[in-house]
């Protein structure tokens, strides 16, 4: 590592851009005084609604709502079990605890670090309620599988897709098909609000329903008529992040194509490394090349920590002496002492235990310059190469 190259500015693993026009916007909705959810918000969910083929959409405070309220949509509570992947957020699995729910983890695909399909099957019992995968870094599963299997099984499905806003299935927008998909807006998202979320639903019952359990299981009725009568939350979306949104999805487009353009170099560049270094030995592991459907939330490698001397904190320590962060995205939910506690082990799902230790998120957002990624894999490869067993 240069001496210059070592004082060059610190590369985040992600950033959120938010342009002039968007600020703008903001402090228009500021001066209004109707700050919470309003005009913008229903204008932010008549354009997703749009955007997903007409589907109903309403947004939430943040996307672990919109997940909990799909949960409750779709009627599972206690004694209920939901099959997901121990790869993710907690969010995804204390969501289905939070309804009295069981999560019952099945182990992911190496490849992918998606949940693997094919050991869905085995996992399904008399108990077993729902499916909810996860589209990590933005790519999604199988989607004919996914679906065949709750048809066979006569299952509902609730996506979480909070990383996979503008990815696609065969052309198809993720969200325009399906049965019900979260999204989450936070700030790290491919489309923010800073924090928000929306949940793209089947008809108009379960949009009336969602809307309830989102504001205290409220209905209003005329004037001065109330009526509550289901149990609800507070977890509306405010009229300054729906603004947020609104300009967000005009510069989507232009996101995505920066993002996969970023994509693309990262595979160019760190094969180039490697070969140049003579570390074509090196099992570091990419992420799969698929420029079609996944939005390229995020870029991401395995590390091969059994060949080297020290683990991935140490990596991420040097690499951020060098000025670049990182990120890890996700460690094994069944290894958090909650999740021991209730009887699990990360033993149990072996491809999820070794990823969830060895997983890297290396930065990617629209605003890094092109000559970030070189950067970054060079610092990346000259540390893995001075941590090399003997």
């Amino acid at each position: 590592m240069t001496t210059n190259e070592s004082q060059l500015p610190f590369i985040p693993f992600t950033r959120p851009h938010f342009d002039q026009e968007t600020i703008d916007a903001v402090a228009q909705v500021l001066r209004s005084g109707w700050v919470t959810s309003g005009p913008k918000l229903a204008e932010f969910e008549a354009t997703l609604s749009e955007y997903f083929g007409g589907r109903p959409v309403r947004c939430f405070a943040n996307g672990t709502a919109t997940m909990k309220i799909a949960l409750q949509v779709a009627g599972i509570g206690p004694g209920d079990e939901v099959i997901t992947t121990p790869i993710s957020w907690v969010a995804t699995s204390n969501v289905i605890l939070s309804v009295g729910a069981t999560p019952v983890f099945v182990d992911i695909d190496p490849v992918t670090r998606n949940i693997d399909l094919n050991k869905v099957s085995a996992a399904i019992t008399p108990k077993t309620r729902a499916i909810m995968p996860v589209y990590l870094a933005g790519l999604p599963v199988d989607m004919d599988h996914l679906y065949s299997l709750a048809k066979e099984h006569n299952l509902r499905v609730i996506e979480d897709a909070a990383q996979a806003f503008g990815s696609q299935w065969q052309g198809q927008k993720i969200g325009s098909i399906g049965d019900l998909v979260s999204f989450s807006f936070q700030a790290n998202k491919n489309l923010s609000t800073v924090e928000g979320g929306c949940l793209v639903l089947n008809n108009a019952d379960e949009a009336k329903l969602a809307e309830k359990l989102r504001l205290q299981g409220l209905t209003r009725q005329g004037m001065d008529g109330m009526d509550v009568d289901v149990l609800g939350g507070k977890d509306n979306l405010t009229d300054v992040n729906a603004v947020i949104g609104l300009h967000q999805l005009k510069q989507l487009p232009a996101f995505q194509a920066r993002r996969s353009a970023l994509a693309r170099q990262y595979f160019d560049v760190i094969r180039s490394e490697l070969k140049t270094a003579g570390l074509e030995q090196l099992k570091l592991e990419l992420p799969v090349e698929n420029f079609s459907d996944s939005n390229w939330h995020m870029f991401q490698v395995v590390l091969p920590l059994d060949q080297l001397n020290v683990d991935r904190a140490q990596i991420m320590t040097e690499l951020k002496d060098q000025g670049i962060g990182t990120g890890v995205h996700y460690p094994i939910i069944t290894g958090f002492t909650l999740y021991q506690k209730l009887g699990y082990q990360t033993q149990s799902t072996p491809n999820a235990q070794r990823i969830g230790r060895s997983i890297l998120t290396l930065p990617l957002f629209p605003g890094m310059a092109d000559e970030d990624i070189g950067r970054i894999a060079r610092t990346l490869i000259a540390i893995l190469k001075n941590h090399l067993k003997n």
